[in-house]
């Protein structure tokens, strides 16, 4: 029997999640350090991941599959394709940045009577969130993919819920009731969307007779499993309804700016640079492969929606005064470009779109990350309280402008390639779609540039007149990411490479091909 790469990528760090929570409270250093270990540890499972798939190989790879629940048509089948590996890549590239950026986010905190934060569950929490992550994204069985896809909000309830931002603007009583308020908002919004994806796949059960993705594919793809209609909607719209909360896709997408705003800055990277990932990778896995007739049929007004949170989302971002929730909504405005590329069904816009999870997650993560050592050096999320830190904390301001250039999708940073593909992926197919839709990069501009003014330029402000540039470990943090940024930007071809398979197989199985150019003949 061979090695289980794949269940060993996620149980790493599941096993490290408990090992670090066992950690005596009095050992808090030596938690931080086996939480970061692990995570190491687990990229470097990743890589190899990476290292040994084929992209030019069998559609999912390193695939393993065992009985588990038998009377059911469940089994632990795992697999992955293109897509996957690259997002498994992402999420095990930024947990130890997580970790790093996050090292004294619970450490012990004095409000009047010391109180005590349990360091060891913040970091065990990160892991267990990670290994949830990655099982998602390796998962063939849609019921293995369905327990995990809900379990992670448990994690992820507590670290928004339990860890709040030390720069929230009014007492610990008042942060309190607005951390309870964000993480209840985030678990409610997306318990309901998995109850609702609970039903499809019972559903999908019922009509199948398994939950195997792959079966269920093979099955539709030979006219052995001819589902009704009406039948393949409802399933549809069960299973999209949960990844579009997941994602967010607008209007399902208002608990966003409340959990990023009250988690701590680790956290908030967490949840729109690798949680999130997970609803729109589930729209290119499960819902154009299983149901390729009804993502058709729901095209048109899921690209509306779509464009909604395009526009919706960077002008709600020109208007906000604090930091992370500005980051917040200029990250509805991606996923919604990255939504409308996948339902393009062009082969530039679905390969722009993955590149885009890719590249949004670490130039999200770059930006909310410098952000933080901002806010932590200031106290404040409020741009008015800054002016002029560009001056006193020069390596600072400019690891921030080029988070919010990659944000913006300056030319030469890696967002511009995959926002570029799916614009013209959009346009091949649906051209009013696609103008509009570049709106969206002018926004982009301006909330990009009116935050950097405001924050790094001008006189300075005595707040802000000592404040000292980033710190060794903070470097270590985002030197990593400005580097991937600036080299995804000048040659995408690794990705891409990996990914291109995967997105011709999925073309396929929606029975769509590229539009062709109308070249007037010449005359």
């Amino acid at each position: 029997m061979s090695f289980p790469l794949l269940t060993a990528t996620a149980v790493l760090p599941a096993l490290g999640a408990l090992a670090t929570a066992a950690v005596p409270a009095a050992r808090r250093t030596a938690a931080k350090w086996l939480a970061l270990l692990v995570s190491l540890a687990t990229l470097v499972l990743a890589i190899t991941v990476l290292v040994r798939f084929d992209p030019d190989g069998d559609r999912y790879q390193l695939t393993e599959s065992h009985a588990w629940i038998a009377d059911f048509g469940v089994r632990y089948e795992l697999g992955v394709d293109g897509i996957a590996v690259a997002l498994i890549a992402l999420t095990a590239l930024l947990i130890p940045f997580i970790i790093l950026a996050g090292w004294h986010d619970a450490d012990p905190l004095e409000t009047g009577n010391t109180r005590w934060r349990p360091t060891q569950g913040f970091f065990a929490l990160i892991l267990a969130v990670e290994a949830m992550v990655i099982i998602s994204f390796e998962a063939t069985d849609v019921f293995l993919f369905y327990i995990f896809f809900e379990a992670m909000l448990i994690p992820m309830y507590f670290l928004i819920g339990g860890f709040g931002d030390r720069a929230h603007q009014h007492g610990e009583e008042v942060a309190s009731t607005q951390r309870s308020y964000a993480a209840v908002k985030f678990l409610l919004y997306n318990l309901v969307g998995g109850l609702i994806m609970l039903a499809a796949v019972i559903g999908l059960y019922v009509v199948a007779g398994n939950f195997s993705l792959t079966e269920i594919a093979e099955a539709r793809a030979n006219g052995s499993l001819d589902m009704a209609t009406s039948t393949e909607r409802w399933l549809f719209l069960g299973f999209f309804f949960a990844f579009a909360v997941k994602a967010p896709l607008w209007p399902l997408h208002t608990w966003l700016p409340n959990a990023m705003g009250e988690a701590t800055t680790p956290v908030a990277v967490l949840i729109t640079a690798v949680v999130d990932k997970v609803g729109t990778f589930a729209m290119l896995r499960f819902c154009l492969q299983l149901f390729p007739e009804a993502s058709k049929w729901a095209t048109p007004v899921i690209l509306v929606l779509a464009l909604i949170s395009i526009i919706y989302g960077a002008l709600l971002a020109v208007g906000q005064r604090d930091i992370k929730r500005l980051v917040a909504y200029a990250s509805i405005s991606h996923f919604g470009f990255i939504i409308m590329g996948i339902f393009a069904m062009t082969s530039q816009g679905q390969s722009g779109a993955t590149l885009y999870m890719v590249n949004h997650g670490i130039s999200t993560a770059a930006l909310m990350l410098v952000a933080g050592f901002l806010i932590s050096r200031r106290g404040s999320r409020l741009i008015a309280d800054y002016g002029g830190v560009q001056k006193v904390a020069p390596v600072l301001a400019g690891t921030f402008l080029i988070g919010g250039l990659a944000t913006l999708s300056l030319p030469g940073l890696a967002p511009f390639v995959s926002e570029f593909l799916v614009l013209v992926g959009t346009f091949a197919r649906y051209p009013v779609i696609g103008i509009i839709a570049t709106f969206g990069i002018v926004l982009a501009a301006l909330y990009t540039l009116v935050l950097y003014q405001r924050t790094m330029t001008g006189p300075v402000k005595p707040e802000v007149s000592a404040m000292p540039d980033l710190r060794v470990r903070e470097l270590v943090v985002v030197a990593p990411l400005v580097a991937l940024l600036i080299f995804l930007g000048v040659y995408p071809k690794p990705v891409t490479d990996i990914v291109n398979p995967a997105v011709k197989q999925t073309m396929s199985d929606v029975n769509k091909k590229d539009p062709q150019p109308e070249v007037e003949a010449a005359k």
